[in-house]
């Protein structure tokens, strides 16, 4: 039986007991998430559009790609859509899907759905979430892998999903 011990929008934090592999029982502590789509925004000169964020959980800026929470049965290029344009005033005539990360398996069920758009063009941008302050940022490929090595970005999707999409040879 799963317990919920507390819940914000979509999100929930429950307890379960659990038996694992071994037969053990645990009492297990997990949050349950719908999911996120991931994207990585490509201007048709190869600049990636990138956010500085504000995270008030870690109480920092953050340089990361554009991302956001599915809502409860939305498809991930849905979300994907309504979250570029939300958070960078941009929409995209093409994404294409890159696979899927899961973030934090020790105590989150959270899927995220990467997408590359491609084909952008300038919007006015929608409202962000009340939690949310944005600057968007145009940044080379080479600029980011910079930012990634000297510790200025340290987004773990944004890492990811540059990293799939170079070995897609995408970027």
């Amino acid at each position: 039986m799963i317990t919920k011990i507390h819940s914000w929008k979509s999100i929930q934090l429950t307890e379960e007991n659990i038996t694992l592999p071994n037969n053990k029982n645990i009492l297990h502590t997990s949050i349950k998430h719908p999911g996120a789509a991931v994207i990585l925004p490509i201007t048709d000169d190869g600049k990636v559009i990138i956010t500085y964020q504000y995270r008030p959980s870690i109480k920092q800026w953050m340089l990361e790609i554009p991302a956001g929470t599915m809502e409860i049965n939305e498809q991930p290029i849905v979300c994907a859509q309504r979250e570029l344009e939300e958070e960078t005033g941009y929409s995209a005539k093409e994404f294409i899907p890159l696979g899927e990360l899961t973030p934090l398996a020790g105590f989150c069920d959270e899927t995220q759905f990467i997408f590359i758009a491609k084909q952008l063009k300038k919007t006015d941008r929608l409202s962000c979430d009340d939690d949310e302050v944005i600057e968007v940022k145009e940044l080379s490929v080479q600029e980011i892998e910079n930012k990634i090595l000297n510790g200025d970005i340290t987004d773990s999707k944004t890492i990811a999903a540059l990293f799939r999409a170079k070995l897609a040879k995408l970027v």
